[in-house]
């Protein structure tokens, strides 16, 4: 079934064509990957099919019924709320079909009283009962705790509930974003860089939960690790065209690259057949008869009829970085010795402790909140630690690329941003360098708030360069940035000759470029000689390899005191099971009830008798409150 297609879509913006002729169809259950460089049209595309932007010629279809979530780059939450309010905000309208029910639940029992307006018990007794229905068939007594089932499923914990939005790091902002959206339930979901920001963990919980979805996804992704665990289809789009192509990623760039050749393959022969039939007619019509002639201009006429084939697009332009390490440093780069840092009595680390020796390329990974940025800020020497040593080596030069690129003047142009901090350099010179960053024509002339977020990246990235530093700090440096830009970026680190100390969530950038991985944890730190992949299997195999040498090891005692626990262990696991099997039995019997006295409330033998309604009204609010109370219960046990 086809849940989505486009036929022929356009847009253009004045004269610029941004999508033409672009055709595709979605089934139920499909999971897409839409790749692009930056500016290709992927975010006006979405935009297109979300009604936020018209389209000039085309037809949309979306299947009847389908409800459209949508995740932005930059979606818009209410700083002012907690994570509990912003997520609530989603069921505003069973707050409000609760809150007209406690109102009706009053005005019954008043009109009750009333015998001169018994006719208007009936009326609202109807009404009530309409209501009622509704508010259980859309989870009414249920919203809260789904609510929390999700944040709890996204890695919030019960105290963050309450924490206002403005507090958030940009992860945490984008679970909520999430949250939300599938809170909705939406059939067809559209993601938008859904793992920007997110740490390693979150990506591997979200890839999880994407992969059992059962609703159709199309995402804008420049996670190449992601879209080959993720998608079964890849849509790219190229000189406002788009390519449908079967497959993850990986399978993706291997077709590609079969196309590409194959059109190479047949542009030059069909160039060599055009050229031997110039060649032809040109013999042909230095002779000069006439029957000659004649057979030259039926062969010019063969010619023209034939469909001359596009030179195939080998490359597209690709920003050109090399970073340059002005002064060598010495083989001592950076020392931490037992760093600890807190704030309000809040631990972030401690007995933080390692060495990074010259040309190392060294990736700092952990969870969102751990302190990662803060332990860039403290070797930058911006923020202080409470404890600890951090030395830096001989002839040590830093380079900081920001995250959020607050190194960037918003109220220059690019040319500006670039000049005023280089007054050497002739305009001509840093409209090369800017160039060779893809920033071309007029493009130097915009303001640096009007850049995208890859055009801010590509010119901080610049801005690092023309610092030609010998140690480079570079805290998430391929967030925004495309494909095409990652890889130039990865080649350009992979070739530098000074140091590299980076924070990144992306797995394929720290396969290719990571040379040692620090693992930050609040206890400290574990150092692994390797890239991303070779972290993850020593990590496997830490938790494997350990336990039969310390089987061999243990006394008779010791083997006793441990089954000993196991079996407490696993009695206290069947008592807890028990505990939550009774406390679900009492749940469900308890919803039944309430169930039953509400409708025995639209009965007018009750609701017109004061006594009666006031008895089972006031034991329906017990029994809530009881109900209330074992979804308490029922959380913690299922927490343990």
């Amino acid at each position: 079934m086809i849940v989505l297609s486009c036929n022929n879509i356009c847009k253009s913006f004045g004269i610029d064509v941004i999508l033409n002729n672009i055709s595709f169809s979605i089934n139920k259950g499909e999971k897409v990957g839409l790749v692009g460089v930056n500016g290709a049209g992927k975010s006006t595309l979405f935009k297109i099919l979300t009604n936020q932007l018209s389209y000039d010629t085309g037809e949309l279809f979306i299947s009847k019924s389908t409800t459209i979530g949508h995740l932005e780059q930059n979606t818009i939450l209410n700083e002012n709320s907690s994570i509990m309010e912003e997520c609530l905000s989603i069921f505003q309208h069973l707050i409000d079909m609760e809150q007209n029910l406690r109102s009706l639940e009053i005005d019954i029992a008043n009109l009750s009283n009333n015998e001169e307006q018994s006719h208007y018990l009936d009326e609202a007794m109807h009404k009530y009962s309409i209501l009622l229905e509704e508010f259980n068939e859309k989870n009414g007594y249920g919203f809260r705790s789904e609510i929390k089932g999700v944040l709890k499923g996204l890695g919030f914990l019960d105290e963050e509930f309450e924490q206002p939005i403005y507090q958030l790091s940009g992860g945490q902002k984008t679970r909520v974003a999430l949250a939300k959206l599938l809170l909705t339930h939406p059939d067809l979901l559209l993601l938008d860089e859904p793992t920007n920001h997110l740490d390693i963990e979150a990506v591997e919980w979200l890839e999880g939960f994407l992969r059992d979805y059962d609703g159709t996804i199309l995402m804008i992704s420049h996670d190449r690790y992601f879209l080959d665990q993720m998608v079964n289809r890849i849509f790219e789009i190229e000189n406002h065209s788009l390519t449908s192509y079967n497959g993850n990623f990986s399978i993706f760039m291997e077709k590609k690259r079969i196309l590409i050749e194959q059109q190479i393959k047949e542009y030059i022969e069909q160039q060599k057949e055009l050229d031997r039939q110039k060649d032809i007619v040109r013999r042909l019509r230095q002779h000069g008869t006439e029957k000659l002639m004649n057979r030259a201009k039926s062969r010019e006429k063969q010619l023209e009829k034939i469909e001359q084939m596009e030179a195939p697009i080998v490359y597209r332009n690709k920003a050109f970085i090399r970073f340059e390490a002005q002064v060598k440093s010495g083989n001592d780069v950076l020392s931490l010795q037992n760093v600890s840092k807190s704030f309000n009595n809040n631990m972030l680390f401690e007995n933080v402790a390692f060495d990074i020796y010259k040309g190392e390329k060294v990736a700092l990974i952990g969870p969102n909140g751990i302190g990662k940025s803060t332990l860039f800020k403290i070797i930058l020497d911006e923020v202080k630690a409470n404890s600890g040593n951090i030395r830096l080596g001989h002839n040590v030069f830093t380079g900081y690329y920001d995250q959020e690129q607050k190194n960037l003047n918003y109220n220059k142009t690019t040319l500006d941003e670039i000049w005023d901090d280089h007054i050497n350099l002739n305009q001509t010179e840093v409209r090369t360098l800017l160039g060779s960053f893809l920033f071309k024509g007029d493009d130097v002339f915009k303001m640096v708030e009007s850049l995208s977020g890859g055009e801010k990246g590509r010119l901080s990235l610049l801005k690092l360069i023309l610092s030609r530093s010998n140690l480079l700090l570079l805290d998430e440096p391929t967030n925004h940035l495309d494909i095409d830009s990652k890889e130039v970026l990865e080649e350009a680190l992979i070739n530098y000759d000074g140091t590299v100390f980076v924070i990144s969530h992306d797995r394929y950038f720290l396969n290719r470029v990571a040379t040692k991985i620090i693992e930050l944890s609040p206890n400290g730190n574990e150092t692994y000689l390797g890239n991303y992949d070779y972290y993850i299997q020593k990590k496997k195999e830490k938790l494997s390899m350990n336990e039969p040498e310390a089987k061999e090891e243990k006394t008779k005692t010791q083997l006793k005191e441990e089954k000993r626990k196991e079996r407490e262990e696993r009695e206290n696991l069947r008592a807890i099971a028990k505990t939550q099997k009774k406390l679900e039995a009492e749940i469900s019997e308890l919803e039944e009830k309430i169930k039953e006295l509400e409708e025995l409330m639209c009965q007018e033998e009750i609701y017109s008798n004061e006594e009666k309604s006031k008895e089972v009204h006031q034991e329906t609010q017990q029994l809530k409150e009881r109900l209330e109370l074992l979804y308490s219960q029922w959380e913690d046990i299922i927490d343990m």
